[in-house]
């Protein structure tokens, strides 16, 4: 028992000595911070440390309990989303924040569609639901880091033609 103790807190030692946070020092660092990039860095870790129990949680066999990291998951990343939305950032113009959340929105969403084929086919819709959800806010992202608009062309190339239905043909007697 004093074994398993004392390997306990080394392992937790040697985490935070590498820089691992913590659940409780993440969110104390997010409630304190006032750069929304470096708060939404701060989302980010907890995801991905919210992400984690999610995984061991469904690969343990504990469907159930899964499902309940998986909703506080995608609630992080979803506060995440509205946090740097709501700094009054441009995303074309100040890219960072967006940029990060994108990259790690889609690495996260590989890895709930990894974990799918080991979880049994009645448990999977709530993974199938946070993909869907998060596919959603990475387009979101991306929309916002890309702007619609008129497509920029190459020096000397003719500009983008609007695409039309063509006219049915005429009719020959």
């Amino acid at each position: 028992m004093t074994v398993g103790l004392a390997l306990g807190w080394f392992l937790l030692a040697g985490s935070l000595a590498l820089g691992h946070d913590t659940e409780e020092q993440l969110l104390q660092r997010i409630q304190t911070e006032q750069n929304p990039v470096k708060k939404t860095k701060y989302e980010i870790k907890l995801a991905g440390l919210k992400l984690a129990q999610v995984h061991d949680a469904y690969s343990q066999g504990h469907p159930d309990e899964g499902a309940k990291f998986l909703a506080a998951f995608v609630d992080s990343v979803k506060f995440s989303l509205k946090s740097l939305q709501d700094s009054g950032r441009k995303a074309p113009k100040q890219p960072e924040g967006f940029r990060e959340l994108e990259i790690s929105l889609r690495e996260e969403i590989r890895v709930l569609q990894d974990l799918q084929p080991s979880v049994s086919y009645l448990d999977r819709p709530p993974l199938e639901n946070a993909v869907h959800e998060l596919e959603e806010m990475r387009s979101e992202v991306i929309k916002a880091l890309f702007p619609g608009g008129t497509p920029r062309t190459i020096k000397g190339s003719p500009p983008p033609q609007a695409v039309t239905d063509p006219a049915p043909p005429a009719e020959t007697r």
